[in-house]
């Protein structure tokens, strides 16, 4: 009888591990595919970016912490279209009209779409939210860890930054 047991509980085990971690992943998008579903979807959910480059650790420790939790990754699935954007990269973006392009400078470059985004303040990790018109709500520079990463991702994803400022969001929260 144990055997039986445990040739029906481990398979299962296996399945749930395997398979419940892959559906808590974050979908990453490209800046074009983001855009394609905003307009295909009628402006359905807003757009998040996620502005990194390969050598910043704090980039990669806000990838496996922050947006790897469950609770995260669940709700920024359902909220927002999820994109990465190397604020290093070489091929050029379209955007409100313009292109934007990689600018080299010293010994690594940046991106102008980058730059914009980030209001010309190039500090990495820094993450953008954009409201279903492709309009910038608010940059936000810095490591976030997963608590205070989901307050901020709530306040322009539930549409709170449309009734109440920051500072009165956070008090009443306390």
């Amino acid at each position: 009888m144990k055997k039986t047991l445990y040739f029906i509980f481990l398979p299962c085990v296996f399945f749930m591990t395997t398979y419940g971690t892959q559906a808590q992943e974050v979908s990453w998008l490209s800046w074009e595919e983001a855009v394609q579903k905003v307009a295909a979807e009628g402006g359905q959910k807003k757009i998040f970016i996620d502005v990194y480059t390969d050598w910043c650790g704090w980039c990669k420790r806000m990838d496996e912490d922050t947006f790897q939790n469950p609770e995260v990754a669940a709700y920024m699935r359902e909220n927002f279209y999820m994109v990465k954007l190397d604020a290093e990269q070489k091929d050029p973006i379209e955007y409100g009209g313009k292109t934007y392009a990689y600018v080299p400078s010293g010994r690594r470059g940046y991106h102008q779409l980058a730059a914009a985004l980030l209001q010309g303040q190039l500090s990495y990790p820094t993450v953008v939210f954009l409201d279903e018109d492709l309009r910038m709500l608010s940059p936000v520079p810095g490591y976030q860890k997963p608590v205070d990463f989901l307050k901020i991702a709530r306040y322009f994803g539930e549409d709170i930054y449309k009734q109440k400022d920051w500072e009165a969001y956070t008090v009443e929260g306390r």
